[in-house]
């Protein structure tokens, strides 16, 4: 047994009585394994981060989009595009790293029922982008060359949108099954991309040749539209609910009451720009009445906007009266708000309602200040570490026994 458990040990000659000769024996070489690097900085970026892209490319879009005319607006919603494009290339790169060094972290986050709703930003990030190329980004690369880039992230962001908008329900519904009391407004990120597909798609119709294709892609995305609307008004229930029942969300959780903006806005100014286009599509009967449409559907959910709007912030200023700190999902207050700028200039262009108009602009002024606010609060986690650190591990809990 020494044998087998020490291979150089000495072992008994042949002779018996004769003194052990020790064995040497030829320690094979073996190559050292190659890795790649742990990149330990990675190791907690979330797929929440690319709600950072969403918010910053969005006001670039809402900017370009204002009935008003400001001066040195233009040239600042190009900086701020700009930003967006090196931002998505960044994250990109970065998440990538996180899925080929971190693999076991990227997979729990994926199991996670809190993260996983947040690949749905994965999808609308390049939406984001490519609506704000296409909007402002021509203005340096080319009209040929933003529609090039516009419909490459338009293409990738619907099928990741499509696979996310079934996957992660099915995940949430086969690994876990949720209490009432812990519906949360992530849960609308999966179902929201489809909605951003539906209003950013109009923008790639007149570049299409008339006939099949234009008419293809305008009522695919009214199809995109119905997907999300749908899927949506079954979760708004759920969280109305949850919120009656159960009280206020958790202090970190109450800025994500804003994600209900997105679908709302998004789906006010999908149908704007969907009229906007459907002349050059479709017959002129339906062009009429998906006119018409626009402005019936799109005034009452611009309504509900609001109302939510004021129950959402009512919400967090009681929450910052009670301790409520900096995290990620204070970019909720960013690109949903930003969703309603659109939808209100869309509503303004088609009614010619100078209310809609300033309701437009006042609304980008809250767009602009909370990505303001965010950006800062972001950087100076990033540059400190904070953002990117192991969360805290809860300490021990004490029970009294006596």
């Amino acid at each position: 047994m020494a044998a087998l458990t020490h291979p150089t040990s000495a072992h008994p000659a042949a002779s018996g009585g004769a003194r052990a000769v020790p064995r040497v024996h030829a320690v094979p070489q073996v190559r050292p394994r190659l890795s790649a690097p742990r990149l330990p900085g990675l190791r907690h970026l979330g797929p929440n981060w690319y709600a950072t892209v969403m918010g910053t490319a969005i006001v670039a879009t809402a900017g370009a989009g204002l009935p008003l005319d400001v001066p040195g607006l233009r040239a600042g919603c190009v900086a701020v595009w700009a930003l967006s494009v090196v931002a998505l290339a960044v994250l990109l790169t970065a998440r990538a790293g996180h899925w080929l060094c971190h693999r076991d972290r990227a997979r729990a986050q994926l199991r996670d029922p809190a993260v996983a709703p947040f690949y749905g930003c994965l999808a609308m990030a390049p939406l984001a982008v490519g609506a704000a190329t296409l909007a402002v980004g021509r203005d340096v690369l080319g009209e040929r060359a933003a529609v090039v880039m516009d419909a490459a992230l338009f293409g990738v962001g619907t099928v990741l949108g499509l696979v996310f908008a079934v996957a992660i329900p099915y995940l949430l519904v086969v690994r876990r099954r949720p209490a009432p009391g812990e519906v949360s407004p992530v849960w609308l990120l999966p179902v929201v991309p489809p909605m951003v597909s539906a209003a950013v798609g109009p923008s790639l119709v007149p570049y299409l040749p008339v006939g099949q294709g234009r008419e293809a892609l305008l009522l695919g995305c009214y199809a995109l539209f119905g997907v999300s609307l749908l899927a949506t008004l079954t979760l708004l229930p759920l969280l109305f609910g949850r919120l009656l029942l159960h009280g206020p969300l958790p202090l970190a959780l109450t800025p994500a009451l804003f994600l209900v903006l997105g679908p709302l806005g998004q789906s006010v100014t999908a149908v704007g720009r969907l009229a906007e286009v459907a002349p050059g599509a479709v017959g002129v009967p339906y062009a009429r009445a998906l006119g018409a449409f626009a402005v019936v559907y799109g005034v009452p959910v611009m309504g509900f906007a609001l109302l939510w709007l004021a129950l959402a912030a009512a919400l967090v200023v009681r929450a910052a009266r009670r301790g409520m700190r900096f995290t990620m999902t204070w970019w909720a207050f960013t690109f949903p708000v930003g969703t309603c700028v659109t939808g209100a200039e869309v509503l303004a262009g088609r009614t010619g309602l100078v209310a809609l108009e300033w309701l437009a602009a006042g609304l980008f002024l809250v767009l602009v200040a909370a990505w303001a606010v965010a950006g800062w609060y972001t950087l100076r986690g990033l540059l400190s570490g904070a953002l990117l650190a192991a969360p805290p591990v809860p300490g021990p809990v004490t029970v009294r026994t006596t």
